[in-house]
Formats: structure tokens, C-alpha cells, sequence
């Protein structure tokens, strides 16, 4: 580990913004801690304390840093923390934010699928998270229209949107070739001048300490190099795949952890868009292929990770946890779910790593280049209508009760049986939504006002 040991000794004082490592972790860990509501609260919270209160890094850097991590797969926002942490304090750096980013969700995730597997057929744990859940719907729509607003600038940008969602909602369409498709549109039409594709020149404080750093002089660890490319490479990809290779030839492919690493090692190279168009791809394999959980104990998973620090990925975390809790084999099954839930924690998050700090250098040299900023903004507009996709989803599980497949011309897709409408499920989503559109209400006066209706509703029996 001699990268991070290297780089640990210069993430000091001494750096050339001034930051004291000391201070970072401070405002990493407060990060942290109000990192509620999913990545478009939590790119707002990173945006006021690091562009607006601290000046670390300027709006433009920060937007930059912004559409590349919404490329990668995986959650956007931990990997923007840990983006701009490796550009303060180079590894170390990125480690630190990118950790303590998940680290609070980790802890908070695995206590209540604890008390989810123990007693979630009970009466009051399931009124409580029928609550969660339609807040939940609520404040995946607010994710669509504040992301919406941000990246659809113009009509075009709202045509990709548009076409992105009918695509995967209706036709199934990979999102790999979603975002291909779009980022071909956008670089071709930053090669001919369209206005529309145009970067947009933000404003704020000036200088910001990072962008002071590097337009003084470039550090090290900014600079590609492809020895420390390779570095990089082997180290990330050991921490990754090691575990994995060892499960696999130590217990068989069949095996539920073997099965766990597997399946999220996948999901971790080829869902992209963020923690709104993983959930779709996770909730349909584990629920329709693996049957490691139900199509409503998903929803109840994202209830868990809206109501704690983090990123919404961390469901992942309940997902494994119930998967190897129900196949425990030898093991008590909390034990196991304990395993399952690290391990399929461990197998997303570490490729996060590996995609910043094996991508960051080649990324921060192609700022100011105008076909790459086309692609990027075309692809954060496509993934507005896959984000529309996944609220969609969400209201058809919460609302009604069952759901159809539709088949043929091409068309692919969940239609609801109107019969089986949950009219409570409808009122209390339309309640929140209110309080959430119409009178600002908090996300989590939301949640607490949602949760304690839904155990209202089990004991007047109407739920």
C-alpha cells in the first residue's frame, strides 16, 4: 500500500491551498452526517459547504468533477466527495471522503435490516415502513424535478431526457447504450457550435483554493501518468477482486456469498447513472432472478437508506443482508445477513475508488475542452428521463398492489392492475408530496410525519 502510504504523508498543512488535512475530515464527517436525501440533497449540501461557505473549489471545477462522477457507475455523490477530497489530499484524501461519506449509512443500515429481519411481519414495523414508503415515492419525484432543472437547460436537453425515458421505461433499452447514444449527440453537437450543448460559465467565489492550486502549478498526483496509472490499477483492483476470486473458489459459484460478490461486482462495472438507475437494475434481478427479496421489501430497503446519512445505494447493504439471512446455511442467520450485507457494501463501493483515482488525472486535463463538456451535459439530461424511469417504478410498487407485464412490438414494461390501487398508499403519497412542493416541508419532518400516519392507519385498521 505504498500509494497510500506516500500520499498520506503529503496530505499536510503544507499543501499548496492551505487546507490542513485536520480540517478536511472535519467537514468531510459533517458531510457525512447530512448527507440525507439522496444525491440531489446530498450534491446540495457538498455544493453550500464546499463552493458557497468554504471556496474550496469553484462552481465550474465542481460541476465539471460533477458530470464525470454521473458517467461512472455507482452513487455520484460519494464519488464526488471523494473526487474533490484526492484533489485536496490526493489518496488519503479521497479515501477519507469517500468513506466517511458511507460509513454513518453503513452502521444505520445494518441496525434496522436487524430489526427488519426480526420483526418486519410485525404489525408495527410494517405500518411504519408503509409510511416510508410514500414519502419515499414523494421525494424520488422532488430527485427528477431538482436534477431536471439543473440539467435540462433547453429543448433539446429535454428532448434526450424525453427519449432516454421512453426508451428504458417502455422498450427496456440497455442504460449503457442510453448513455453512449447521448454522449455521441452531445460531443457532435459541441463539434459544431450548437449553443445548446454549450458549457455553462458559473460564476462564485474567486479564487477557489483548488483551482488556485492547480492554476499555480499542477501536483503530482494531478498529473497522468501511466506507472501510476498501473499502480493505481492493480492496487484497487486487488482490494476488489481478491475477496471475490477467494468466495468463489473457496465455496462454489452457487453459494449465496459467492452469488452476493458476484452480482454486485457486476453491478458495480456495467449500471450507470447513479443510485436512481442502479435501484432499477438491483430491484429487478434481486427480486425477479435471484428472489432474494420481494418487489414491496425493496421499497421498504430505500425507505431504510432515505431516512439515513448516505447514499441511496446502501440498500445494496439490505439486499445482501436478507439474501444471506435466508440462506444462511451453517451460519445463524443474523451472522450471515451481517456478512452478506458487508460484503455486497464492500464489492460496490471499492470500484468507486478505483474509477477516480485511476480516471481523475485524465479527466482534470480535459477541462476547458468543449466536445467533452457537450457529452457530459447530454448524458446528465439522459439520465433525468432514467431517473423519471425509476420514480415511475416506485409509484406502481407503492400505489397498487400488483403489476402486469406488458410484451411485444418491442415493448417491454410493468403495467398496473387499477383494481388493485391502494388508496391509503395514494392519499398519504399525495400528503407528502404537498408538504414536500407546496409548502417546503423538510425531508425529515416528511418521513417522521409519514411513518407515524402509517402506524395510525394500522391501529384505526385501515391498513
Amino acid at each position: 500500500m505504498t500509494t497510500l502510504a506516500a500520499d498520506s504523508k503529503a496530505a499536510s498543512p503544507g499543501e499548496a491551498h492551505g487546507i490542513a488535512f485536520t480540517e478536511a475530515l472535519a467537514v468531510w464527517l459533517r458531510v457525512a452526517i447530512l448527507s440525507f436525501g439522496g444525491p440531489a440533497g446530498q450534491i446540495a449540501v457538498m455544493h453550500r459547504i464546499l463552493v458557497e461557505e468554504k471556496n474550496w473549489i469553484s462552481e465550474a471545477r465542481f460541476l465539471h468533477a460533477l458530470n464525470y462522477c454521473m458517467l461512472l457507475p455507482g452513487p455520484e455523490a460519494q464519488q464526488l466527495a471523494t473526487y474533490i477530497g484526492w484533489l485536496l489530499h490526493r489518496t488519503v484524501g479521497g479515501v477519507v471522503a469517500g468513506g466517511l461519506f458511507i460509513l454513518p449509512g453503513v452502521v444505520a443500515i445494518m441496525a434496522l435490516s436487524y430489526i427488519y429481519a426480526a420483526y418486519g411481519n410485525v404489525g408495527f414495523v410494517e405500518a411504519l415502513f408503509f409510511g416510508l414508503k410514500a414519502a419515499v415515492l414523494a421525494i424520488v419525484i422532488q430527485a427528477v424535478v431538482r436534477i431536471g432543472k439543473r440539467a435540462l437547460r433547453n429543448r433539446v436537453m429535454i428532448a434526450i431526457a424525453a427519449i432516454a425515458f421512453v426508451a428504458i421505461f417502455f422498450f427496456a433499452a440497455p442504460f449503457p447504450l442510453i448513455v453512449v447514444a447521448a454522449g455521441v449527440i452531445g460531443y457532435i453537437g459541441a463539434r459544431l457550435d450548437r449553443p445548446e450543448f454549450a458549457a455553462l460559465e458559473h460564476g462564485g467565489k474567486n479564487p477557489a483554493a483548488i483551482d488556485s492550486m492547480l492554476d499555480e502549478a499542477v501536483p503530482e498526483h494531478v498529473r497522468p501518468s501511466a506507472s501510476r496509472a498501473l499502480r493505481v490499477g492493480a492496487i484497487w483492483l486487488a482490494l476488489w477482486l481478491v475477496p471475490v476470486t477467494a468466495l468463489l473458489v473457496g465455496l462454489g459459484p452457487s453459494n449465496v456469498f459467492s452469488q452476493i460478490a458476484i452480482f454486485f461486482s457486476k453491478m458495480a462495472m456495467v449500471t450507470f447513472g447513479g443510485a436512481y438507475a442502479v435501484l432499477a437494475y438491483v430491484a429487478q434481478q434481486a427480486a425477479n432472478y435471484y428472489h432474494w427479496v420481494e418487489p414491496r421489501e425493496m421499497l421498504d430497503g430505500l425507505g431504510m437508506a432515505e431516512t439515513t446519512p448516505g447514499p441511496l445505494i446502501m440498500v445494496v447493504q439490505f439486499v445482501g443482508f436478507m439474501a444471506a439471512f435466508r440462506e444462511a446455511g451453517e451460519l445463524s442467520p443474523m451472522l450471515a445477513g451481517t456478512l452478506g450485507g458487508l460484503l455486497a457494501t464492500w464489492v460496490t463501493f471499492t470500484p468507486c475508488f478505483l474509477w477516480i483515482f485511476l480516471g481523475g488525472p485524465y479527466i482534470e486535463t480535459m477541462r476547458g475542452n468543449k466536445a467533452l463538456a457537450g457529452a457530459l451535459s447530454a448524458i446528465t439530461a439522459a439520465v433525468v428521463g432514467v431517473i423519471l424511469n425509476l420514480s415511475i417504478w416506485f409509484a406502481l410498487h407503492t400505489i397498487f398492489r400488483q403489476t402486469f407485464p406488458v410484451q411485444g412490438f418491442g415493448l417491454s414494461f410493468d403495467a398496473p392492475a387499477l383494481s388493485s390501487v391502494d388508496w391509503a398508499a395514494l392519499a398519504l403519497s399525495i400528503a407528502a408530496a404537498t408538504a414536500i412542493f407546496r409548502f417546503n416541508v423538510g425531508m425529515l419532518v416528511v418521513l417522521a410525519a409519514s411513518c407515524i400516519t402509517g402506524i395510525l392507519l394500522r391501529l384505526t385498521g385501515i391498513i
